[in-house]
Order: structure tokens, then C-alpha cells, then sequence
């Protein structure tokens, strides 16, 4: 455990804390002006608490645990400060949280989110969701970086763990309440460092992360000024109804296809559907027209009928009934007869022909796809734990994590006897946490109109967060903000062959933040934006990033090379 730092503050730094304008709401200029009176502190000098009132959400303010001077080849000089925000409750857990301060600052921050349920450190040294392996980090680049564990510790289950929510400051910090501490505390210190605020404030994250990046946006649209957003749960409730929906399929009888069965469908669909973007390159990219012409019930693997005999499970090659019900399952949208807190009434459904839900394949790669699709053991009760040698299915699990823990917060609960449709005298507390925990459209109006921008993407092919959601998402936004606005905030671009946060048919990586930068600070919208595959069919092969809804069409060359497609709507 890092020792806590007993230094004391100089006089004037001391008198700063006391008199300089506090971040957030009570602030009066907009984010980017200088309001500071501080003189710059040293990294040792920071390790002073940070009060309550520095912080606009209730707290009993922050323990700053460390503040470290650091020098590695991938960060360059830094200085890292990690801290606590302690809650009111005090049996809710504290949210620990890191800001990474450059010595070569560049007057940008950006706040990191995370994934899942969170639960683990997010420090702020990585590289942004599908940014370039071997790209700069933003805190090499001068980014002021900082993360949080969003107030909780993850236990066995992982980012899939949910008793946190047993306690509802614990709760709602995970909802979003800790987006706006952490920063708060991170932009306190970026003050103190460096004697100002920063000029421009980004967030980016991917799946839970994405969420948390559309929530800090449209909860408090004057901290930031843009977004850089993957695969985003934005609608986190509506898909945890059709992650039951999910498992209770997948927990009949004979219901639940092993690797090699996914691998059959896997296959059949890239037979059928290759093609029909101009070039068999072993990605789906005519993703609609798939989904009119390929049915898993009349498919083929080569010239094998992919449905096995007579419908019965007759071994590893084909689906049995029961299980292309599973599969139409995943396809199919769910509806639901209430109205979520932010309007949604269910869940679109997943792209299912075409995507990797965890098929058979010896890259590395492969057991993270498996794990965050759907595993290697059936869903039943109680829910299998999660092994590294083995898991159910990610969805499945966070299903009945959630169930027990935040909506009947019951432990003892079994999570498969809740209709995620008629959930009974259940309906009103599930009503209430799609209040906490998602991201209202219409909240988005107020940065957009400031002038934020958010540049999102999402894999055609997510098994876990359906792109179809962000497309739902899209809808929302023109139709509750209108075109026009919607156009001058949000680019959105899905990318085929990926599928959530890995792949092995195209592992994507973009080089999003100077085209975030550029968009929010030179106001240069983003044009001809390329992703490029390191993993999949044939690594270093790039493809245009299509704004939705248009696709990549093959129109003849190097079939490896983005200048051989062209984004097309038909």
C-alpha cells in the first residue's frame, strides 16, 4: 500500500486552496478561460486534502495517497497523483481515483472512463479505445489524464461484479456521480500544478466508458468540450433487459451453441454474405442487405445444410432448433410494454449474422472475444462463477448480478424467474435505476448548442453492446435535437468485421483524438477518417471510416488498401 504524504503546502499554495474559483457549476467563466490565482505547486507540494466544497456533488472530500514524480519512455516526465473521495456514507466504499499531471503540459485534460461495472482503476495511462498501439498516449502528448474505479472495488465476478449496489451512494456514483468528483478533484489539482485551468476538456471511453462519456457531456455540458466515444452502453438498462432476455433462452434445455457451433454460423453467414460489398476479403460490410437474404434455418456451411437433421442436435458442424432460436434471439429486438425513464421502450436487438460470438480460432486474441460474448458454459441457477478456464456468457452474468444486487437487491434472488418484459412489482425500481444509470438524448442539447463535439464509433460486428443501439441512438438524437444540431455535435461510424473492444476479423485502430482535437478547437469537421486492421484477416490493411449510415463498397485495387472502397448508402 503507497504511504500517505504528510507534507505540508507552502503559505501560498495553502492560500489558493482557500480563495481560487472552485470547478464545475460554481464557476462562472466558461471551461478553457483562466479563473486560477495559483502560483504553480510542485509535484510534492500537492499532497494536501482536498475539502468537500472543492467538489460540487456531496462528498467529505478527498485523501490525497500519493504524488509521485515519474519519468518512463512511454509517458515521458509526469507527475502522478492517486487519492480517495470519500463518501458520505460511510459504509460505501470511496472512489479511488489517479490524475496524471505532465511536466509538458499541453493546457487539454481528458477523462478516462471505464468498462463493464467497472470496479478496477482506470490510471489514465492508456491508449484511448481503438487508438493506435503504437501511437503516442494522451498523456505522452501533454494530456492532463485522469480515471476513477467509479467508487467501488470489483470482487470475483470481475467488471461483471455487482454488489456494490447494495449501497446506493456506491450506486449512484457508478451511474455517474463519480465522473463529475473525479473531476472536480482532477481539475483542482490540474489548477494547483500548473497555476491555471485547462483550455480544452475531453472525455473518451468505450461500452460502459462510452456511457460515461455521453453522461459527463449531457450532465454537465459546460466541463467539457468533446467526446471521443466507442461502443457506448449508453441505454444501459434496456440492454441489461435483453441480456436476460438473452440467458433465459440460453438456459433451456439445449439451447446454448458451444464454440464450434458458432464457428459453423460464423461461416455460413461470411459464405452468404462476403460478397455482397464487392469483395470476398472475409468481412461483412453489406451488413443490411445480409440481414435480408441470410436465414440460419436455410443456410450452408459449403454445400452442408448449416440446420441440423430433422432440427435435433446432431453434433458440433450444425444447429439443432432450439439453438437458432437462440441465435434469433440475439437478432431479434426486444420490446417492452413501459416506458424507461429516458423513453426507450427495448432494446433493437444484436447484428448477429456475420458476428464472432465466440467461434473457434487459435489467436490470442480469441479467449477475450470469447469471454466478452458468449463464453464457454451455459447460463443456469445459480450463474456459474467467472473462471479464467471458463465462463457463461458476459451478458448472462451481468444480467444476474444486476438482478440480485441493484434491483431486487436480493443476493439470494434467482435472476432467471425475473421477465425482463413483465417484470411485475419489479417494474418501478428498474424504471428508477434507467433514471440513474442512462444517457437521456434530449440532454445533449445544451453542449450542443455550447459547440461540443463528439466523434463515435461503434463494431458492426459487437457482440456484446449492439451497434444497432447507437444506431437507436442516432434516431434519438435528430429527432429530439433535430438534424441540424445533431449534424454540428456527433459523427457516427460503424466499423465492419469489429466487435467489442477486440477482434479477429478486423481488429480496429483509429487515430481519433488529433481528428476530436481539430473538429472542437479549429472547428475542421472530419473528413476521409481510416481504420486500420493489426489482427484479423490480413494485418496493416486499412478501410475507410464511413459516416452512418453509409458502408464500404469495394470499387476495384489493392483490396488490402482504403482507396479501394468507397462509402456508399445501396
Amino acid at each position: 500500500m503507497v504511504r500517505p504524504i504528510l507534507r505540508v503546502l507552502s503559505v501560498a499554495v495553502c492560500a489558493a486552496l482557500a480563495g481560487s474559483a472552485l470547478p464545475g457549476a460554481a464557476r462562472a467563466a466558461e471551461p478553457g478561460a483562466d479563473t486560477s490565482d495559483t502560483r504553480p505547486a510542485g509535484c510534492a507540494d500537492l499532497g494536501a486534502p482536498i475539502p468537500h466544497d472543492v467538489i460540487d456533488l456531496p462528498t467529505r472530500g478527498a485523501t490525497i495517497t500519493a504524488a509521485t514524480s515519474l519519468n518512463t519512455p512511454a509517458t515521458g516526465a509526469y507527475c502522478q497523483v492517486t487519492s480517495e473521495i470519500h463518501p458520505v456514507d460511510r459504509s460505501a466504499p470511496p472512489i479511488r481515483f489517479q490524475v496524471n499531471l505532465p511536466d509538458e503540459w499541453n493546457h487539454r485534460s481528458m477523462l478516462f472512463g471505464g468498462g463493464g461495472m467497472n470496479g478496477t482503476l482506470v490510471t489514465g495511462l492508456a491508449q484511448v479505445p481503438a487508438g493506435p498501439a503504437a501511437g503516442l498516449t494522451p498523456l505522452a502528448q501533454g494530456y492532463v489524464t485522469y480515471g476513477s474505479d467509479s467508487g467501488h472495488q470489483a470482487g470475483p465476478a470481475t467488471s461483471r461484479d455487482g454488489r456494490f449496489a447494495l449501497n446506493d451512494e456506491a450506486l449512484r456514483n457508478f451511474a455517474g456521480d463519480a465522473l463529475k468528483k473525479t473531476h472536480d478533484v482532477a481539475m483542482r489539482l490540474t489548477s494547483l500544478r500548473y497555476g491555471s485551468d485547462p483550455r480544452y476538456r475531453y472525455v473518451a471511453g468505450g461500452s460502459t466508458g462510452g456511457r460515461e462519456a455521453l453522461l459527463a457531456v449531457s450532465r454537465w455540458p459546460r466541463e467539457f468540450d468533446g467526446a471521443l466515444v466507442l461502443y457506448p452502453a449508453w441505454n444501459a438498462v434496456a440492454l441489461n433487459l435483453d441480456f436476460g432476455r438473452m440467458t433465459r433462452q440460453l438456459a433451456k434445455s439445449g439451447a446454448y451453441p458451444n464454440p464450434a457451433k458458432r464457428t459453423a454460423l460464423f461461416t455460413a453467414a461470411l459464405q452468404t454474405c462476403d460478397g455482397l460489398d464487392g469483395v470476398r476479403d472475409g468481412v461483412i460490410s453489406n451488413q443490411k442487405r445480409c440481414d435480408a437474404v441470410f436465414d440460419p434455418a436455410t443456410a450452408r456451411v459449403g454445400a452442408v445444410p448449416l440446420r441440423c437433421a430433422g432440427g435435433e442436435d446432431t453434433g458440433d458442424t450444425c444447429l439443432s432448433d432450439e439453438q437458432i432460436r437462440s441465435f434469433r434471439t440475439l437478432d431479434t429486438p426486444l420490446r417492452l410494454p413501459y416506458r424507461l425513464a429516458n423513453g426507450e421502450r427495448g432494446y433493437p436487438g444484436f447484428t448477429t449474422w456475420g458476428t464472432d460470438f465466440g467461434r473457434v480460432h487459435d489467436h490470442p486474441l480469441q479467449a477475450t472475444v470469447s469471454s466478452l460474448t458468449l463464453g464457454l458454459v451455459p447460463p443456469t441457477t445459480p450463474m456459474p462463477p467467472v473462471l479464467a478456464a471458463g465462463s457463461p456468457p458476459y451478458g448472462a452474468t451481468f444480467w444476474d448480478e444486476w438482478v440480485r444486487h441493484a434491483v431486487t437487491r436480493d443476493p439470494g434472488f434467482d435472476s432467471l424467474s425475473l421477465d425482463p418484459a413483465r417484470p411485475g412489482t419489479w417494474q418501478e425500481r428498474i424504471v428508477e435505476l434507467s433514471r440513474l444509470q442512462d444517457v437521456d438524448p434530449r440532454g445533449l442539447r445544451t453542449f450542443a448548442r455550447r459547440g461540443g463535439k463528439i466523434l463515435m464509433a461503434h463494431g458492426l460486428h459487437d457482440g456484446l453492446v449492439s451497434n444497432r443501439a447507437t444506431q437507436r441512438l442516432m434516431d434519438r438524437l435528430n429527432s429530439d435535437l433535430g438534424p441540424r444540431l445533431t449534424r454540428q455535435m456527433v459523427r457516427y461510424y460503424e466499423i465492419p468485421g469489429y466487435g467489442h473492444a477486440a477482434s479477429t476479423v478486423f481488429n480496429a485502430e483509429w487515430d481519433s483524438v488529433p481528428a476530436l482535437t481539430r473538429w472542437v478547437e479549429r472547428g475542421r469537421s472530419p473528413r476521409a477518417q481510416v481504420v486500420t486492421d493489426r489482427v484479423g484477416v490480413s494485418t496493416g490493411r486499412t478501410r475507410p471510416l464511413c459516416d452512418y449510415p453509409t458502408w464500404p463498397r469495394y470499387v476495384g485495387g489493392d483490396v488490402d488498401a482504403a482507396s479501394s472502397f468507397r462509402c456508399v448508402r445501396r
